[in-house]
């Protein structure tokens, strides 16, 4: 396992892991993540070419026995605190992009706030704004 990941890596491991931890891979999770990727500013500097190679990478971490503790402290310690809230809003638009929020991903985001040091209120906003642009008639 790496001792230190890039931001993209971090920003990544961080939508692929909510996606994971549900055991229920969905092609428009899968969609979201690339279509994050290419138009997100700050993504700009990224080839989107990697998004696959980083993605199996984080796979087989969190297939190891630890491997969620251990991509949640290489997020951690990869985010700077300018972005630690855009980290926490992409694992949020990855799990509700689907209309269907698992415990276990509620579960995650739990602990992807705690490891990224972000306040509950300022996490609850985030959650909520997600939600409501995805609300339909």
């Amino acid at each position: 396992m790496p001792n230190t990941i890039s931001l993209h890596q971090a920003l990544i491991y961080t939508m692929v892991t909510i996606t994971l931890v549900d055991a229920k891979v969905g092609d428009t999770e899968l969609n979201r993540i690339g279509r994050l990727v290419q138009t997100l500013p700050v993504f700009a500097d990224f080839d989107p070419q990697r998004l696959t190679h980083i993605s199996q990478e984080c796979g087989e971490m969190l297939q190891v026995d630890g491997g969620l503790d251990a991509v949640l402290a290489l997020i951690g310690q990869a985010v700077p605190s300018h972005l630690k809230e855009t980290a926490y809003a992409l694992a949020v638009e990855i799990a509700v992009v689907d209309l269907n929020i698992a415990r276990e991903e509620v579960r995650f985001l739990a602990r992807l706030r705690d490891a990224l040091g972000l306040d509950k209120l300022v996490t609850a906003a985030i959650e909520r704004s997600a939600t409501a642009r995805y609300q339909s008639v």
